[in-house]
């Protein structure tokens, strides 16, 4: 799945994806672009083994992504997690 032209899924609704990581301090359009850097491995989450990136804001915060895959045809993600990490 090529993510640099994935649709991600954003679900405004109260206590969903979006309230979620804003909750941790993030906005969508961070999570986004290191969701779409072509330069940032996909690996798998060790605790779920679902796929995350760990990359790096431009303000120089380092962040944790973790999402689902709704579909493949056509291609689209759910973020469940961001979160800043050290």
């Amino acid at each position: 799945m090529d993510l640099e032209y994935v649709t991600i899924v954003w679900n405004p609704r109260p206590g969903r994806n979006v309230d979620h990581v804003a909750a941790n301090g993030l906005t969508p359009a961070e999570v986004d672009s290191v969701i779409r850097d072509p330069t940032v491995p996909v690996e798998a989450s060790y605790s779920t083994g679902r796929p995350c990136k760990i990359g790096t804001l431009p303000d120089g915060r380092r962040i944790f992504v973790v999402w689902v895959v709704r579909s493949d045809d056509p291609p689209a993600i759910y973020p469940i997690t961001a979160y800043e990490v050290s």
